[in-house]
């Protein structure tokens, strides 16, 4: 991978912490998504690169893997996949960040909703290929619940779709009437190859016909949200233990 140029030097204090959220289905990029993030704004220790490209040519990869940066345990590692909420820290010349990258499984769902009561702003993957699926709509609804007031709807992989704008189009209508339905208003939508890296940090030039931001641009504009007192109080119960009685069972 080349060296890319460093963000403008602006004042960090500008813009103030952005808390966010990374969720969706099983395999649509998530923790690639932050790697490349971490890896364009310049984010991974040299160390810590060192053993991701070691790690990588272990597994017969010629390029480093970047989803390997969020896998804190060995059985993620292991398997290929995320099971906890795995947090990360990276700040450019604009803000200072918190990153949360949740697991895409059915079964590890508690530790997404972990994750989304912290956030300012979900950034849903959906792969390009497959559309919405049954953990696109989960991981919305959890958003939605607990108050994010800012969601980025990121078609990944587009770089197995040739940057089509019809698959782009047609997710972006199905999420959108999806949206509808839950009463979502605040919701963006961005086309993005988090493994070639386009529209990412940098727009690249593969999607020229998409004008708006790349996701970069959008999180270092966002406003953030947990600043502000709350207007209503939330006390979130995730996990209920009872004793083993003939009352409760």
């Amino acid at each position: 991978m080349s060296a890319r140029e460093p963000l403008p030097d602006v004042p960090v204090e500008d813009h103030g912490l952005l808390r966010f959220l990374t969720c969706g289905s099983v395999d649509d990029g998530k923790s690639t998504l932050i790697g490349r993030l971490l890896y364009d704004s310049k984010s991974i220790l040299a160390d810590a690169l060192a053993t991701l490209e070691r790690t990588s040519r272990k597994r017969g990869l010629e390029a480093a893997d970047l989803s390997l940066l969020t896998d804190g345990l060995q059985a993620e590692r292991e398997q290929g996949i995320t099971i906890d909420v795995a947090y990360r820290y990276f700040s450019t010349g604009t803000r200072k960040y918190i990153i949360a990258d949740a697991p895409g499984h059915e079964q590890y769902t508690r530790n997404m909703v972990t994750a989304a009561s912290t956030a300012d702003l979900a950034i849903i993957l959906v792969d390009a290929r497959k559309g919405l699926q049954t953990q696109t709509r989960r991981h919305s609804c959890i958003a939605h619940l607990v108050g994010i007031p800012h969601l980025v709807v990121a078609v990944n992989k587009m770089d197995l779709v040739d940057y089509s704008q019809e698959f782009f189009d047609r997710i972006r209508q199905d999420y959108l009437r999806f949206a509808a339905t839950l009463g979502i208003r605040d919701v963006r939508f961005i086309p993005i190859s988090a493994l070639e890296g386009d529209m990412v940090v940098e727009r690249g030039k593969r999607l020229p016909w998409y004008k708006g931001p790349a996701l970069m641009e959008l999180l270092e504009t966002s406003p953030p949200a947990h600043h502000e007192a709350p207007e209503q109080l939330r006390f979130p119960v995730q996990y209920v233990c009872r004793p083993r009685t003939a009352e409760h069972r």
